[in-house]
C-alpha cells in the first residue's frame, strides 16, 4: 500500500510542507509506504481543454494527454492507494500550482455521461490540508468553508472519500518587522505557533493514520 503526499506550497519546511509530512508519518506508522512530492519542483500548467480525456474509444479516454513534468505525478496518483493534497490559501484559493494540479487530476476522471460515473475505477481515500492566515472564526463569513466543502465533495465523488484539515492563523515569517505586516500581532502569532500548531500537527498525523 502506498500513500502520496503533495506539498502545494512554494515554501519548503514551512506550514503546509510540515503538515503534509506529518500526515505521511501517520500513514507510515501503519506500515504504509509513503512519498512526498513538492509540487513547485515541477514545471507544468493547468488543463488546456483539449477534451482528449473524454474522446470515446480514444487511446487517452480517462487520462490527461498533456506531456509535461506533471505526467509522473498524475501517473503516481493513478496507481497509489490514497493521497494527501496540502496547500496554503492565497487570495482565498489554493495556490496556482495546486489549482492547476486539481484541474488536470480531476477533469480526466470526470464523466459527462448521463450516469456521471467517474472514470477513476477504484475507491481510495483523499486527505485535504489547508493552511491560512484567516482566523477560524472568520472561515464561514469569508466564504472559505464553502470553498473547502466544494473540494471535499469533488474528491469524494471521484475517488470515494475525502477528509479536510484546516490550520488557521499560521506563522507567516520568522521576522514580521522586516515586512509591512503591522495588521498582525507578531506575539500572538508566535504564541499560536508554539501552542496551537503542534495540535494541528498531531491532527495531521492522525489524518495520515486514517488514510493508512
Amino acid at each position: 500500500m502506498k500513500i502520496i503526499g503533495i506539498n502545494g506550497s512554494p515554501r519548503k519546511r514551512w506550514n503546509t510542507h510540515i503538515l503534509v509530512e506529518d500526515s505521511l508519518k501517520g500513514a507510515a506508522s501503519k506500515g504504509v509506504e509513503t512519498e512526498l512530492v513538492n509540487l513547485y519542483d515541477f514545471d507544468f500548467r493547468g488543463c488546456i481543454s483539449c477534451f482528449q480525456c473524454k474522446r470515446l474509444e480514444g487511446p487517452s479516454l480517462g487520462r490527461c494527454v498533456v506531456q509535461d513534468s506533471l505526467r509522473q505525478v498524475l501517473d503516481a496518483i493513478n496507481s497509489c492507494d490514497g493521497f494527501i493534497l496540502g496547500s496554503p490559501i492565497y487570495i482565498g484559493e489554493v495556490t496556482a500550482s495546486m489549482r492547476a494540479l486539481i484541474e488536470r487530476l480531476t477533469f480526466q476522471y470526470i464523466s459527462y455521461g448521463k450516469d456521471r460515473k467517474p472514470r477513476f475505477a477504484r475507491r481510495i481515500p483523499v486527505g485535504l490540508i489547508y493552511t491560512m492566515n484567516v482566523p477560524e472564526g472568520d472561515l464561514e463569513s469569508s466564504g472559505y468553508l464553502a470553498r473547502f466543502q466544494f473540494y471535499e465533495n469533488l474528491f469524494a465523488r471521484i475517488f470515494g472519500s475525502a477528509k479536510t484539515l484546516l490550520s488557521t492563523e499560521t506563522w507567516q515569517t520568522e521576522d514580521y518587522g522586516k515586512y509591512g505586516m503591522t495588521m498582525f500581532d507578531e506575539g500572538a502569532r508566535r504564541k499560536r505557533r508554539e501552542e496551537v500548531f503542534p495540535r494541528d500537527r498531531q491532527r495531521a498525523f492522525e489524518l495520515g493514520t486514517e488514510l493508512g
